[in-house]
């Protein structure tokens, strides 16, 4: 391949999403530059491209052609300024499209655009205020749970209320902001399904995984989830087609379901790789991330076939090389801070019962317990 010939991809940000996706693409031919917002920690993805920042009133241009003007720009997370995004599309296709992006990065327009689709979702009422909140718990009843429409992930900026008190108790907490009600929704078990999708109409899907939460934060991710029946992962499948013809979605989407006695509710989605999917790493013919690259290229979407059971263990505030680790460790790279996403463990195994086991001594090594959702 030629120099002329060498596609670049430009991805805004530089977490570890980015390092995987160059990580895993980079064998494809694939060359990378990555545009830090202003002072952005820019240690996952250095030795893997160019890197250039990116300040208020740099001129689109310039920061387009620093990065050695990509075929293609993507990004790492959904909460990217939309005017960046569209900025950048004046210079070249920018996928998902920044509509994606301004749906997502605000839980009252998600759920609605979802809705729009005609797919359900848990009951919910907009709110602004506390009284607004309280008004909207009156009527949706207890279990609800109140959430920030911005910045809220890992169980930030979110509260659950389960009585008259708990309500009286957070009245300090929550200021004059867009916030979403949901209902409490009785369900066995988190699902997520991640899927890509090319510019001309083409999707692969991955096998459902369940999802257990520590503190609000992803612990394990187990795929193919245990006893899904074919109808469920049909249903899943069939919901983030709609979702993505009806967004004309180019790339990989993510999302995050509820699995309730009176079907599949959408819980949250996400319009990027995403942490339930780093299984696929070691556990799929194609990961996530090179199929992201994939799709976005253009490119011809690689198997998704998963051949044994997987699990994904987040290392959260722990960098350490697990023993028991045989299937493959990722390390980011980053400093160590409590409740960090430091890393990630894969295990494999040829049962679903035999997995459970190494789940569980995964945890004990790691964690010196077996933490299980909370």
């Amino acid at each position: 391949m030629t120099a002329s010939q060498v596609r670049r991809v430009g991805i805004v940000g530089c977490g570890q999403l980015a390092q995987m996706m160059a990580q895993e693409a980079r064998p494809l031919g694939i060359e990378f530059s990555f545009l830090a917002e202003g002072d952005e920690n820019t240690t996952c993805v250095e030795g893997l491209g160019t890197i250039v920042h990116a300040r208020d009133g740099d001129d689109i241009a310039a920061l387009y052609q620093a990065m050695g003007s990509p075929e293609v720009i993507t990004a790492e997370r959904e909460g990217v300024p939309v005017e960046l995004l569209r900025a950048l599309e004046q210079c070249c296709p920018v996928y998902p499209r920044p509509d994606a992006f301004e749906k997502t990065q605000h839980r009252l327009r998600e759920k609605t655009a979802i809705t729009a689709a005609g797919l359900p979702v848990a009951p919910f009422l907009p709110a602004n205020n506390y009284d607004e909140i309280c008004a909207a718990v009156k009527q949706l009843g207890y279990p609800s749970f109140i959430k920030s429409c911005e910045h809220g992930y890992d169980g930030k900026n979110q509260w659950r209320v389960n009585s008259d008190e708990d309500l009286a108790a957070i009245v300090n907490d929550v200021p004059e902001l867009e916030y979403v009600v949901e209902k409490g929704i009785h369900f066995s078990r988190e699902v997520s399904l991640i899927g890509a999708r090319t510019a001309d109409g083409k999707v692969v899907t991955y096998p459902l995984a369940e999802n257990d939460h520590y503190n609000g934060t992803l612990l394990v991710s187990t795929a193919p989830a245990p006893h899904v029946s074919e109808e469920l992962q049909h249903t899943a499948e069939t919901y983030l087609a709609t979702l993505m013809n009806a967004w004309d979605y180019v790339g990989v989407l993510a999302m995050e379901c509820f699995v309730t006695d009176d079907g599949l509710l959408i819980n949250e989605l996400a319009p990027r790789v995403h942490n339930s999917g780093h299984w696929t790493l070691a556990g799929a013919d194609t990961s996530q991330f090179a199929n992201h690259v994939r799709a976005i290229l253009g490119m011809e979407l690689g198997d998704t076939h998963a051949a044994r059971p997987a699990v994904m263990i987040n290392m959260l505030g722990v960098d350490k090389q697990p023993a028991l680790a045989n299937d493959g460790v990722w390390l980011y790279g980053k400093s160590l801070r409590p409740g960090r996403k430091m890393g990630h463990v894969i295990l494999l195994d040829d049962t679903q019962e035999a997995l459970a086991a190494h789940i569980d001594a995964m945890l004990e090594e790691l964690y010196g317990e077996t933490k299980r959702p909370a």
